[in-house]
């Protein structure tokens, strides 16, 4: 018998009992729909940390002032101004798996336009903090030389905060004021989008660091080159680890830590932090998947049972067909080929309802989805396969059938 033959008996025997054909399916369409949706939801989630990762910069460590005590209370990190501009230099100077250590300060102020005013963000930087955070200008320039060591009023201004002080105006060349000290916008930030704690990165003004600090933010506890953070990146290939070691070490020879004290300050592998989310989003997918595959298990359980109740039912059926010169072998393709279709029009349907799924999550739950067409192909493949595994044993269970049993079957 033709493959063509075998396939229409098997979508007429389907067609004659379409609610129980349906049903049986029911099982299938919920599976693959559910694998689609969820491995869309767990992609969404590993992308949007793979964004958040390349928002804060590759290869990029935090090193922080350290706490300190007063009257017998031991205050949190950063609230002892222990690191200064010079540990940057020996930072980026004297290890050699360092790019760049960029200092910076950081200071909440009312930033004021012409027509407007925001409260923003204002960092005291200097062009080595855009190379730790990969952030690139999307218009005019970053500081130069001359404008650093001499305390410039000029600005860089995030896409945010450009909003907000110009709308559509183009901000390069206009005067903003600070705590009534003008400055000029000589830069647009490139946008960076939110950080891993939901911040707004791109609602920020950033100054000459020492501007901020003579013109705004003032000293702090006497150091004049005091700085809050210093950014420090890594080449490329180095271990993180290794150079995370390394600046500790240079940071206690620098503040003469003794033996066995604790850290004056506080360094932050960023790469291995967002590593582990990466990690643990990578996770949650697999996860997800695994839970909405015990649907295609559960449909194919459902399948085998209405398969074993159709050779119960089309006995007779069969020991006539094999009265009249049918094999076992006929009988065997068409109760699998009934069986794959069931599967495959269920993943089908699946897949519909999947892709429609994801969109409706995406739109209505805000969540971050992301079809993944291996993931499609995946389920419908696996939908296929639970055809064949869970018919095959009805299948030969009727192939099985001796053909004169079979018509005595009552």
């Amino acid at each position: 018998m033709s493959w063509l033959a075998t396939l229409k008996i098997a979508l007429n025997a389907l067609r004659v009992n379409k609610l129980r054909s349906g049903l049986t399916m029911l099982g299938i369409i919920i599976g693959v729909a559910a694998v689609i949706t969820m491995v869309a939801v767990g992609a969404g989630a590993q992308a949007r940390v793979e964004e958040q990762i390349k928002s804060l910069g590759s290869n990029l460590m935090m090193v922080m002032p350290g706490s300190t005590t007063a009257s017998g209370v031991r205050m949190g990190a950063g609230a002892n101004m222990s690191l200064t501009e010079d540990d940057a230099a020996a930072i980026a100077r004297e290890i050699p798996g360092v790019h760049v250590a960029a200092p910076s300060n950081r200071r909440t102020e009312q930033v004021v336009a012409p027509g407007s005013n925001w409260s923003t963000q204002v960092f005291g930087v200097n062009p080595d903090y855009l190379i730790a955070r990969d952030w690139p200008l999307t218009a005019g320039r970053m500081f130069d030389e001359m404008e650093l060591s001499g305390s410039a009023k000029v600005a860089v201004i995030g896409q945010t905060t450009a909003q907000y002080l110009f709308g559509d105006a183009d901000p390069i060349d206009q005067m903003i004021r600070i705590r009534n000290v003008p400055f000029t916008v000589v830069g647009i930030l490139e946008r960076k989008g939110q950080s891993l704690m939901g911040q707004d990165q791109d609602d920020v003004v950033m100054l000459p660091l020492a501007t901020a600090r003579n013109r705004l933010f003032g000293t702090t506890q006497g150091r004049m080159r005091a700085v809050g953070t210093i950014q420090v990146k890594v080449h490329d290939g180095v271990d993180m680890k290794e150079v995370e070691d390394q600046v500790r070490e240079l940071l206690r020879q620098r503040k003469r830590t003794q033996p066995g004290a604790d850290d004056p300050f506080t360094v932050r592998n960023l790469t291995e932090i967002l590593q582990t989310q990466e990690a643990a989003a990578r996770i949650m997918s697999i996860l997800l998947a695994a839970v909405a595959s015990v649907s295609l298990v559960v449909g194919g359980i459902g399948i085998m049972n209405i398969m074993l109740v159709s050779v119960t039912e089309r006995t007779r059926e069969i020991g006539l067909r094999m009265a009249v010169g049918a094999r076992g072998r006929d009988i065997l393709t068409q109760f699998l080929v009934e069986a794959v279709t069931l599967s495959l029009i269920g993943g089908v349907i699946g897949i519909v309802l999947g892709v429609t799924g994801s969109m409706l999550v995406s739109h209505f739950a805000g969540w971050t989805t992301q079809l993944s067409p291996q993931a499609i192909v995946l389920a419908v493949g696996f939908s296929a396969g639970i055809g064949i595994f869970f018919g095959f044993y009805p299948a030969r269970k009727a192939a099985s059938l001796s053909p004169i049993q079979a018509l005595r079957y009552e």
